[in-house]
Protein backbone atom coordinates (compact mmCIF):
# COMPACT_ATOMS: atom_id res chain seq x y z
CA UNK A 1 0.00 0.00 0.00
CA UNK A 2 2.94 2.26 -0.12
CA UNK A 3 2.27 3.46 -4.01
CA UNK A 4 -1.61 3.20 -3.45
CA UNK A 5 -1.00 0.21 -6.19
CA UNK A 6 -3.39 -2.18 -4.15
CA UNK A 7 -6.25 0.29 -5.32
CA UNK A 8 -5.98 0.09 -8.59
CA UNK A 9 -8.92 -2.44 -9.98
CA UNK A 10 -8.34 -5.14 -12.58
CA UNK A 11 -9.07 -5.00 -16.60
CA UNK A 12 -9.96 -7.54 -18.88
CA UNK A 13 -6.78 -7.95 -20.02
CA UNK A 14 -4.80 -7.36 -16.65
CA UNK A 15 -5.33 -8.25 -12.88
CA UNK A 16 -3.86 -5.69 -10.58
CA UNK A 17 -2.67 -6.78 -6.84
CA UNK A 18 -5.91 -6.28 -5.35
CA UNK A 19 -6.86 -9.63 -7.11
CA UNK A 20 -3.96 -11.25 -5.40
CA UNK A 21 -4.45 -13.60 -2.86
CA UNK A 22 -3.07 -12.06 0.26
CA UNK A 23 -5.34 -8.82 -0.23
CA UNK A 24 -8.57 -10.62 -0.61
CA UNK A 25 -9.18 -9.86 3.09
CA UNK A 26 -8.12 -6.03 2.39
CA UNK A 27 -11.81 -4.30 2.90
CA UNK A 28 -13.62 -0.42 2.83
CA UNK A 29 -12.13 0.31 -0.81
CA UNK A 30 -15.07 2.29 -0.96
CA UNK A 31 -14.21 4.75 1.84
CA UNK A 32 -10.65 5.64 0.28
CA UNK A 33 -13.14 6.90 -2.67
CA UNK A 34 -15.12 9.16 -0.78
CA UNK A 35 -11.89 10.59 1.30
CA UNK A 36 -10.61 10.74 -2.27
CA UNK A 37 -13.18 12.41 -3.77
CA UNK A 38 -13.86 15.00 -0.91
CA UNK A 39 -10.09 16.60 -1.35
CA UNK A 40 -10.22 16.69 -5.24
CA UNK A 41 -13.18 19.12 -4.55
CA UNK A 42 -11.03 20.86 -2.40
CA UNK A 43 -7.72 21.07 -3.74
CA UNK A 44 -7.32 19.21 -6.93
CA UNK A 45 -4.25 17.03 -7.87
CA UNK A 46 -2.57 17.69 -4.35
CA UNK A 47 -2.94 14.76 -2.17
CA UNK A 48 -2.38 11.76 -3.43
CA UNK A 49 -3.96 8.10 -2.51
CA UNK A 50 -0.84 6.77 -1.02
CA UNK A 51 -0.99 9.55 0.92
CA UNK A 52 -5.15 8.93 1.92
CA UNK A 53 -3.82 5.52 2.69
CA UNK A 54 -0.83 6.18 5.56
CA UNK A 55 -2.93 8.85 6.57
CA UNK A 56 -6.39 6.91 7.39
CA UNK A 57 -4.61 4.45 9.08
CA UNK A 58 -2.55 6.11 11.18
CA UNK A 59 -5.95 8.12 12.03
CA UNK A 60 -7.68 4.25 12.28
CA UNK A 61 -5.02 3.04 14.67
CA UNK A 62 -5.60 6.36 17.29
CA UNK A 63 -9.37 5.63 16.82
CA UNK A 64 -8.96 2.47 17.49
CA UNK A 65 -7.24 3.07 20.98
CA UNK A 66 -3.66 2.81 19.39
CA UNK A 67 -1.00 5.42 19.31
CA UNK A 68 -0.94 8.83 16.78
CA UNK A 69 2.35 10.11 15.18
CA UNK A 70 3.07 12.41 13.18
CA UNK A 71 3.38 11.36 9.54
CA UNK A 72 5.51 12.65 6.49
CA UNK A 73 3.83 13.44 3.75
CA UNK A 74 4.81 13.88 -0.33
CA UNK A 75 4.02 10.04 -2.04
CA UNK A 76 3.07 9.66 -5.63
CA UNK A 77 0.91 7.12 -6.53
CA UNK A 78 2.82 4.03 -8.34
CA UNK A 79 2.52 3.65 -12.06
CA UNK A 80 2.00 0.20 -12.06
CA UNK A 81 -0.13 -2.54 -10.55
CA UNK A 82 0.31 -6.10 -11.27
CA UNK A 83 -0.88 -9.35 -9.37
CA UNK A 84 1.87 -11.12 -9.72
CA UNK A 85 4.21 -9.14 -7.87
CA UNK A 86 2.61 -9.33 -4.93
CA UNK A 87 4.53 -11.29 -2.31
CA UNK A 88 4.25 -11.19 0.80
CA UNK A 89 5.60 -13.75 3.76
CA UNK A 90 2.75 -16.15 4.20
CA UNK A 91 0.71 -17.56 7.24
CA UNK A 92 2.99 -21.03 7.56
CA UNK A 93 6.56 -19.38 6.66
CA UNK A 94 9.08 -19.76 9.79
CA UNK A 95 10.10 -16.58 11.07
CA UNK A 96 13.61 -16.49 9.93
CA UNK A 97 12.65 -17.13 6.95
CA UNK A 98 9.60 -14.17 6.98
CA UNK A 99 12.55 -11.99 8.30
CA UNK A 100 15.36 -12.78 5.71
CA UNK A 101 13.57 -12.83 2.79
CA UNK A 102 11.10 -9.69 3.51
CA UNK A 103 11.94 -7.96 6.23
CA UNK A 104 15.65 -7.27 6.24
CA UNK A 105 16.31 -6.53 2.49
CA UNK A 106 13.94 -3.54 3.34
CA UNK A 107 15.99 -2.40 6.47
CA UNK A 108 13.84 -3.47 8.85
CA UNK A 109 15.41 -4.91 11.75
CA UNK A 110 13.72 -8.17 13.87
CA UNK A 111 12.55 -5.93 16.70
CA UNK A 112 10.94 -4.37 13.89
CA UNK A 113 9.33 -6.77 12.24
CA UNK A 114 7.60 -8.41 15.71
CA UNK A 115 6.11 -4.72 15.84
CA UNK A 116 5.09 -4.62 12.60
CA UNK A 117 3.21 -8.34 13.24
CA UNK A 118 1.64 -6.95 16.14
CA UNK A 119 -0.39 -4.86 13.92
CA UNK A 120 -2.94 -8.24 13.65
CA UNK A 121 -4.26 -6.82 16.89
CA UNK A 122 -7.30 -6.03 14.84
CA UNK A 123 -8.37 -7.02 11.57
CA UNK A 124 -9.22 -11.13 10.01
CA UNK A 125 -8.09 -13.60 7.85
CA UNK A 126 -9.57 -16.74 6.05
CA UNK A 127 -9.97 -19.83 6.97
CA UNK A 128 -8.18 -21.25 3.71
CA UNK A 129 -4.73 -19.25 4.99
CA UNK A 130 -4.46 -20.90 8.85
CA UNK A 131 -6.31 -23.64 8.32
CA UNK A 132 -3.45 -26.25 6.82
CA UNK A 133 -4.54 -29.39 6.95
CA UNK A 134 -7.45 -29.18 8.93
CA UNK A 135 -5.93 -30.81 11.88
CA UNK A 136 -5.15 -28.12 14.46
CA UNK A 137 -1.65 -26.78 16.25
CA UNK A 138 -1.42 -29.88 19.04
CA UNK A 139 0.45 -26.63 20.54
CA UNK A 140 -2.69 -24.62 20.31
CA UNK A 141 -5.30 -23.63 23.75
CA UNK A 142 -7.68 -26.12 23.03
CA UNK A 143 -11.03 -23.81 23.65
CA UNK A 144 -9.56 -21.54 20.82
CA UNK A 145 -8.89 -24.80 18.64
CA UNK A 146 -12.85 -25.83 18.64
CA UNK A 147 -13.61 -21.81 17.75
CA UNK A 148 -12.03 -22.04 14.96
CA UNK A 149 -12.82 -25.71 13.70
CA UNK A 150 -16.47 -24.34 14.14
CA UNK A 151 -15.47 -21.32 12.01
CA UNK A 152 -13.73 -23.03 9.20
CA UNK A 153 -16.47 -25.54 9.09
CA UNK A 154 -19.15 -23.14 7.69
CA UNK A 155 -18.77 -22.22 4.01
CA UNK A 156 -17.83 -19.55 1.73
CA UNK A 157 -14.29 -19.62 3.23
CA UNK A 158 -15.41 -17.78 6.73
CA UNK A 159 -12.60 -15.23 8.30
CA UNK A 160 -12.18 -15.18 12.01
CA UNK A 161 -10.17 -12.43 14.18
CA UNK A 162 -6.40 -12.78 14.64
CA UNK A 163 -6.80 -11.71 18.10
CA UNK A 164 -9.58 -13.14 19.78
CA UNK A 165 -9.56 -11.61 23.03
CA UNK A 166 -9.50 -7.41 21.84
CA UNK A 167 -10.55 -7.65 18.03
CA UNK A 168 -11.12 -4.23 17.56
CA UNK A 169 -8.73 -2.51 19.93
CA UNK A 170 -4.88 -1.52 19.01
CA UNK A 171 -3.36 -2.74 22.21
CA UNK A 172 -0.82 -5.64 23.66
CA UNK A 173 -3.69 -8.29 23.68
CA UNK A 174 -2.19 -9.84 20.78
CA UNK A 175 1.01 -10.55 22.07
CA UNK A 176 -0.61 -11.64 25.25
CA UNK A 177 -2.96 -14.31 23.39
CA UNK A 178 0.86 -15.34 22.23
CA UNK A 179 1.95 -16.26 25.14
CA UNK A 180 -0.63 -18.87 26.37
CA UNK A 181 -1.01 -20.44 22.93
CA UNK A 182 -3.43 -18.75 21.21
CA UNK A 183 -2.06 -17.54 18.07
CA UNK A 184 -4.23 -17.87 14.44
CA UNK A 185 -1.45 -18.32 12.24
CA UNK A 186 1.09 -20.28 12.33
CA UNK A 187 3.78 -17.17 11.61
CA UNK A 188 2.04 -15.20 14.63
CA UNK A 189 2.47 -18.13 16.91
CA UNK A 190 6.05 -18.99 16.36
CA UNK A 191 6.76 -15.22 17.49
CA UNK A 192 6.17 -16.33 21.00
CA UNK A 193 8.25 -19.58 20.38
CA UNK A 194 11.52 -18.69 18.29
CA UNK A 195 14.44 -17.95 20.25
CA UNK A 196 15.13 -14.75 18.81
CA UNK A 197 12.04 -12.94 18.94
CA UNK A 198 10.59 -14.78 22.26
CA UNK A 199 11.88 -11.73 24.55
CA UNK A 200 10.39 -9.22 22.23
CA UNK A 201 6.87 -10.75 22.37
CA UNK A 202 7.21 -11.34 26.19
CA UNK A 203 8.36 -7.87 26.80
CA UNK A 204 5.26 -6.37 24.17
CA UNK A 205 2.98 -8.49 26.39
CA UNK A 206 4.19 -6.37 29.62
CA UNK A 207 4.83 -2.73 28.78
CA UNK A 208 1.92 -1.11 26.89
CA UNK A 209 3.93 2.21 26.25
CA UNK A 210 6.96 0.23 24.74
CA UNK A 211 4.78 -1.16 22.01
CA UNK A 212 2.69 2.29 21.46
CA UNK A 213 6.00 3.72 20.62
CA UNK A 214 8.04 1.14 18.34
CA UNK A 215 5.00 0.50 16.61
CA UNK A 216 4.93 4.21 15.62
CA UNK A 217 8.21 4.80 14.39
CA UNK A 218 8.24 1.19 12.65
CA UNK A 219 4.65 2.14 10.79
CA UNK A 220 6.43 5.73 9.93
CA UNK A 221 9.55 3.95 8.68
CA UNK A 222 7.22 1.22 6.42
CA UNK A 223 5.09 4.32 5.33
CA UNK A 224 8.66 5.64 3.59
CA UNK A 225 8.91 2.90 1.12
CA UNK A 226 8.51 4.42 -2.06
CA UNK A 227 9.39 4.13 -5.55
CA UNK A 228 10.97 6.36 -7.66
CA UNK A 229 8.59 8.16 -10.24
CA UNK A 230 4.71 8.56 -10.15
CA UNK A 231 1.22 10.57 -10.03
CA UNK A 232 -1.11 11.80 -8.03
CA UNK A 233 -4.20 10.12 -9.51
CA UNK A 234 -7.89 11.95 -9.97
CA UNK A 235 -9.45 8.51 -9.19
CA UNK A 236 -7.70 6.31 -6.71
CA UNK A 237 -8.69 2.67 -8.84
CA UNK A 238 -7.30 3.89 -12.54
CA UNK A 239 -4.22 5.63 -13.36
CA UNK A 240 -4.17 9.24 -14.62
CA UNK A 241 -4.82 9.31 -18.41
CA UNK A 242 -1.61 9.53 -20.53
CA UNK A 243 -0.77 12.47 -22.48
CA UNK A 244 -0.35 11.84 -26.48
CA UNK A 245 2.56 14.96 -26.54
CA UNK A 246 4.89 13.49 -24.43
CA UNK A 247 4.81 10.16 -26.04
CA UNK A 248 3.04 8.13 -23.09
CA UNK A 249 4.31 9.86 -20.18
CA UNK A 250 1.72 11.47 -17.93
CA UNK A 251 2.28 14.87 -17.06
CA UNK A 252 2.48 15.98 -13.25
CA UNK A 253 -0.68 17.68 -11.76
CA UNK A 254 -1.86 21.37 -12.99
CA UNK A 255 -3.45 23.30 -10.37
CA UNK A 256 -6.43 25.16 -12.18
CA UNK A 257 -5.63 28.21 -9.98
CA UNK A 258 -3.38 29.93 -8.16
CA UNK A 259 -2.99 28.10 -4.92
CA UNK A 260 -0.83 28.02 -1.64
CA UNK A 261 1.71 25.47 -1.93
CA UNK A 262 0.99 22.39 0.09
CA UNK A 263 2.81 21.44 2.63
CA UNK A 264 5.07 18.39 2.15
CA UNK A 265 6.70 17.32 5.66
CA UNK A 266 9.75 15.53 3.90
CA UNK A 267 10.89 12.06 5.41
CA UNK A 268 12.59 10.72 8.77
CA UNK A 269 15.68 12.32 8.88
CA UNK A 270 15.71 14.60 6.00
CA UNK A 271 15.25 18.67 7.32
CA UNK A 272 13.00 20.39 5.50
CA UNK A 273 13.92 23.76 3.75
CA UNK A 274 13.05 26.93 5.04
CA UNK A 275 9.80 28.41 2.61
CA UNK A 276 10.83 31.78 1.55
CA UNK A 277 7.73 34.11 0.25
CA UNK A 278 8.50 37.56 -1.03
CA UNK A 279 6.30 39.93 1.28
CA UNK A 280 4.84 42.85 -0.15
CA UNK A 281 6.14 46.41 1.67
CA UNK A 282 3.85 47.54 3.98
CA UNK A 283 3.70 51.70 4.61
CA UNK A 284 4.41 52.40 8.53
CA UNK A 285 2.36 53.96 10.72
CA UNK A 286 4.60 54.17 13.26
CA UNK A 287 5.53 58.03 14.64
CA UNK A 288 9.10 58.90 14.94
CA UNK A 289 11.08 58.13 18.31
CA UNK A 290 12.38 61.32 19.35
CA UNK A 291 15.22 60.91 21.89
CA UNK A 292 14.90 63.04 25.42
CA UNK A 293 18.39 63.73 25.09
CA UNK A 294 19.32 65.79 21.82
CA UNK A 295 23.06 65.36 20.88
CA UNK A 296 24.73 68.00 21.32
CA UNK A 297 25.36 70.94 19.32
CA UNK A 298 29.07 72.90 19.45
CA UNK A 299 28.21 76.45 20.35
CA UNK A 300 28.50 78.62 17.30
CA UNK A 301 31.09 81.93 18.18
CA UNK A 302 29.33 85.29 19.09
CA UNK A 303 28.78 87.57 16.18
CA UNK A 304 30.41 90.78 17.31
CA UNK A 305 28.76 94.09 15.46
CA UNK A 306 30.28 97.28 16.71
CA UNK A 307 27.80 99.82 18.30
CA UNK A 308 26.95 103.39 17.54
CA UNK A 309 27.72 105.34 20.80
CA UNK A 310 25.51 106.03 23.34
CA UNK A 311 23.27 109.04 23.82
CA UNK A 312 23.02 109.89 27.93
CA UNK A 313 19.60 111.19 28.39
CA UNK A 314 17.44 112.41 31.79
CA UNK A 315 15.23 110.40 32.33
CA UNK A 316 11.81 112.07 32.61
CA UNK A 317 10.35 114.00 35.69
CA UNK A 318 8.18 111.78 37.47
CA UNK A 319 4.76 112.66 38.56
CA UNK A 320 2.86 112.84 41.84
CA UNK A 321 5.02 114.87 43.81
CA UNK A 322 8.02 117.33 44.10
CA UNK A 323 10.70 114.74 44.97
CA UNK A 324 13.55 115.01 42.61
CA UNK A 325 12.68 117.59 40.82
CA UNK A 326 15.67 120.04 40.19
CA UNK A 327 15.30 123.28 41.45
CA UNK A 328 15.12 125.88 38.09
CA UNK A 329 17.40 129.08 37.97
CA UNK A 330 18.48 131.46 35.43
CA UNK A 331 21.79 129.41 35.02
CA UNK A 332 19.97 126.33 34.12
CA UNK A 333 17.14 127.43 32.17
CA UNK A 334 17.77 126.04 28.33
CA UNK A 335 17.81 128.42 25.65
CA UNK A 336 16.64 125.69 23.20
CA UNK A 337 14.13 125.89 21.03
CA UNK A 338 10.64 125.21 22.54
CA UNK A 339 11.79 126.08 26.44
CA UNK A 340 10.99 129.41 26.47
CA UNK A 341 12.55 131.86 29.10
CA UNK A 342 10.38 133.38 32.57
CA UNK A 343 9.18 136.55 32.17
CA UNK A 344 11.18 139.14 35.17
CA UNK A 345 9.42 139.69 37.59
CA UNK A 346 9.26 140.48 40.99
CA UNK A 347 11.84 138.49 42.90
CA UNK A 348 13.98 137.18 40.04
Amino acid sequence: GCDASILIDSTAQKQSEKAAGPNQTVRDFDLIDQIKTALEAACPSRVSCADVIALATRDAVALSGGPTYPLPTGRLDGLTSNVNDVNLPGPTMPVSSAFAQFFRPKGFTLNEMVTLLGAHTVGVDRASNFQGTGKPDPTMDPALAGTLRRTCSASNNPTAFLDQNTSFVVDTSFYRELTVKRGVMQIDQELATDPSTSAMVAGFARSESSFRQSFAAAMVKMGSLVGKGGEVRKSCRVFNPKSPVSGGARPPPVATAPRRPPVVQPAPGRPRPPVVRPRTPVPSTRRPVVSPHPPAVKPRPPVLRPRSPAVSRAPPPKSGGKKNVPKTNAKNVSKTKGIQKKKPGKGN
